[in-house]
């Protein structure tokens, strides 16, 4: 999760994350080095009394300003454009789960098991144990086998909401009446914190979504008990 005056990325916890990560430095780079030349030509602008007239009219100039941005923008498109189809690609998921966005919490229902579902609210500040999260901990975690393919059926029940977990690279809306789809792979066990990204009323702030990646031994054993408990 990300950390006080921390300046990057939160660690990447899927592969896709990981893309997302390696597009945004290779965009970064070439962004740095676009500004770097800028500032250099500027700077030899206006220190240099010296002109020439082929850098005033030139063909060859033309040419090159206009090749070169051309490159560079397809250098950019292509890793954005792969990414964009591997973001919609969900090729036989092992686990469906539907998640529904209420005005202030969400209810999650694992639709490949009968009776399988429950309401994940924040825990009260004055709730919380040594060591959780204010803000970020639910009475309810999402529970995800690691290592497999999920796919989240995101909706919501009043207004617009957004089910967004920074660490997984996943953001996608909530929106009534319409079900949206996107599906992950974690790459570690572990507990991944995010919040509602749209502005959905007062308590917008306080309904925030907890992932836990466990084997897959110990999913079965959570599921063998909420089942139970059901």
């Amino acid at each position: 999760m990300a950390h006080p005056a921390q300046l990057g990325f939160q660690d990447a916890t899927s592969p896709l994350m990981e893309e997302l990560l390696h597009f945004h430095d290779h965009a970064l780079m070439i962004i740095f080095l676009i500004s770097v030349f800028v500032l250099y030509i500027i700077v030899c602008m206006i220190t240099t009394k010296l002109s020439d007239k082929l850098i005033l009219d030139s063909q060859e100039i033309e040419i090159i300003w206009t090749v070169l941005p051309a490159i560079t923008l397809i250098l950019i498109a292509l890793p954005s454009l792969r990414i964009l189809y591997l973001m919609d690609e969900i090729n036989d998921p092992h686990l469906t789960i539907k998640a529904m966005g209420h005005q202030w919490y969400w209810s999650y229902e694992y639709t490949d098991y009968e009776d399988l579902g429950f309401d994940s609210y924040m825990i009260p500040t004055q709730d919380l144990t040594p060591g959780q999260f204010r803000l970020l901990e639910a009475d309810h975690r999402m529970v995800i086998p690691v290592e497999s393919p999920i796919r989240v059926l995101i909706s919501a029940e009043d207004v617009l909401h957004s089910w967004a977990v920074p660490t997984l690279g996943i953001k996608m809306d909530a929106v009534p009446g319409r079900l949206n789809q996107t599906a992950f792979i974690t790459a570690r066990p572990g507990v991944y914190y995010g919040q509602c990204s749209e502005i959905c009323g007062a308590n917008h702030s306080f309904m925030p979504i907890v992932v836990e990646a466990v084997p897959l031994n110990h999913f079965e054993a959570w599921t063998a008990l909420m089942l139970e408990e059901a």
